[in-house]
Formats: structure tokens, C-alpha cells, sequence
């Protein structure tokens, strides 16, 4: 059961970084959001998502050696959730609404989707057991 809900918390991450980008960009033509944030989520910064969530697919075919592969997700998606925390607190999302239906949308989850992923990774980073360090004697 545990694997099982380990291995599909990956795809859903994976598949949630890689549809999302691809869905609110509009495949990437969707100006909106890049004008929104032109650091984070420029087009550059858009791939960089999806390439993220194909570490993500990647990570559900491991059968060992999660634990720390899980943290270092959980970090990224933590430096997400403070940058959509910090754009939050700096713009207005009723303005990206009125410019774009979707880059509003985008912004408005993006971040919660990132806080739940970042504790799904979490768990599995602090549940999993250190693995015992092969010798090769």
C-alpha cells in the first residue's frame, strides 16, 4: 500500500507540473504569466517546471533510494510556495484576472498545489528509513 501511494504521489506531482504548465501556458504562448512574474515563471522558468515534474515521473520507477531524492523535492517545492507567497504579497490577483483567465488561475493555485505536494514530499522523506550503506565486501 505504501509504495503504491508513494509511486502515484510522484505521477500526480509529475503530472500536475507538467499538464499544469502546458494547460495555463497554452503550451507555453500565454503572455500573461510571464509578464506576471517574469522571474519565476518566465517561458525558461515554465520548462524548467515541467522538466521538474519529469524528476518527478522518474522518481516513481525508484524502488530504493527515495528518502533523500524526497527531500530535495520538498525543498524546491518549498522555495515555490515562498515565491508565490511574495508575488501574492505583491500584486493583485483581480488585475491578472482581468488581463488573463488563465494566468489568473495560475496564480491563484499554483502555490497551494505546490504547499501540498511539498508535504506529500515531506512524508516521504521522513517516513522513509535511512538505507543501510552497501560495503561491496
Amino acid at each position: 500500500m505504501r509504495k503504491t501511494l508513494v509511486r502515484n504521489g510522484f505521477v500526480a506531482a509529475g503530472a500536475m507540473n507538467i499538464g499544469g504548465v502546458l494547460l495555463f501556458s497554452r503550451a507555453f504562448t500565454n503572455e500573461a504569466i510571464a509578464e506576471a512574474d517574469p522571474i519565476v515563471m518566465s517561458n525558461f522558468g515554465l520548462l524548467m517546471i515541467a522538466v521538474w515534474g519529469l524528476a518527478y515521473l522518474g522518481a516513481a520507477t525508484a524502488s530504493t533510494g527515495i528518502k533523500w531524492l524526497a527531500g530535495a523535492f520538498a525543498a524546491e517545492k518549498l522555495v515555490y510556495v515562498v515565491a508565490w507567497l511574495l508575488w501574492l504579497s505583491n500584486n493583485k490577483l483581480e488585475a491578472l484576472y482581468a488581463k488573463d483567465l488563465f494566468a489568473g488561475m495560475f496564480f491563484s493555485i499554483y502555490g497551494l498545489n505546490d504547499f501540498v505536494f511539498m508535504l506529500f514530499f515531506a512524508w516521504v522523506f521522513f517516513s522513509t528509513p535511512a538505507e543501510k550503506r552497501q560495503t561491496g565486501r
